[in-house]
């Protein structure tokens, strides 16, 4: 890869888990923002947007952008469902938006034998009509910022990997 890959789109869609299999696939390295975010202010996402709110939050996933930026290449990052909005998103490499229904998304994730965790892991899903409401607002943003686009709903993250494969293959 010559640059990153980086992962955007709603919270629940995948993004981690599809991190995950290029990672495998490509031997390429893989950072999740979130992960990132946590270990820098030693705090649970929750618990930031409990204790110190959203644009704290915000705040701390630009400076990750900005570190991103300068000492990051050649890798996957999985990105948390509003790190879209970082200023100089493309300067981090090539934007891939995974893409599914917010159903479909919801579905997925109260099927989930531990639900009740990932629900509680994302503070935004905690009401599920303003979850609805956010992304029907966040969903022109993710296809405006993303280079490429790909559809996972209903499919395997295994074919899904392929297919950005084949897309960045292409570029």
């Amino acid at each position: 890869m010559a640059k990153n890959v980086i992962l955007i789109g709603f919270m629940g869609v995948g993004k981690g888990r599809t991190a995950r299999m290029l990672a495998q696939k490509t031997g390429c390295y893989t950072v999740d923002t979130d992960d990132l975010i946590e270990t820098m202010v030693k705090m649970k996402i929750r618990d930031i947007f409990a204790r110190r709110g959203e644009p704290f939050f915000r705040d701390l996933e630009q400076q990750t952008a900005n570190w991103l930026r300068k000492n990051v290449k050649h890798t996957i990052v999985s990105t948390g469902g509003g790190f879209f909005q970082v200023k100089k998103l493309h300067k981090l490499g090539l934007i891939v938006y995974l893409h599914s229904s917010v159903e479909a998304i919801l579905e997925t994730i109260m099927q989930h034998p531990q639900a009740k965790k990932k629900i509680k892991k994302r503070p935004l899903l905690q009401d599920l009509d303003q979850a609805r409401a956010l992304y029907a607002k966040r969903l022109p943003l993710y296809r405006k910022a993303a280079d490429i686009e790909i559809n996972v709903q209903g499919r395997e993250i295994e074919a899904v990997a392929d297919e950005i494969i084949a897309s960045l293959e292409r570029r």
